[in-house]
């Protein structure tokens, strides 16, 4: 087999370099398996919450404490995962689908999910 191209034994993924609206797509992925993974907590807190007033102040002590570090996590999840799907739709119908369009919805994409963020961040000091 003289002319077989040899692969890589060794693939660096530190060194792989994507294009914006590839880091976007992964990062949609990302954020849709977080969404997925909070369900659960989700729906207790909110059962829990609804039950009766001792629950209610479970809840809210609890996402006073230890559940307060993860909020802008969900937040920014939800925020992305949504722009995302937003901007992913709008390349189904062909708007903006131009290269340079293209990144610039992913650069807003990935601005408006990072500004969600910090505001949930901000929020909670």
């Amino acid at each position: 087999m003289p002319n077989v191209p040899r692969r890589p034994v060794f693939l660096n993924l530190l060194r792989i370099r994507l294009p914006v609206m590839g880091v976007v797509s992964i990062l949609h992925r990302v954020s849709g398996a977080m969404l997925f993974l909070a369900l659960p907590v989700s729906i207790w807190l909110l059962d829990t919450s609804l039950r009766d007033a001792d629950g209610f102040r479970q809840v809210a002590d609890q996402l006073g404490g230890s559940l307060r570090f993860l909020l802008p996590f969900v937040v920014w999840a939800l925020a992305h995962h949504t722009l995302a799907g937003v901007r992913v739709l709008l390349l189904d119908i062909d708007r903006g689908a131009e290269l340079a369009a293209a990144r610039g919805s992913a650069l807003a994409v990935i601005a408006g999910g990072a500004t969600a963020a910090l505001a949930a961040a901000v929020a909670l000091l």
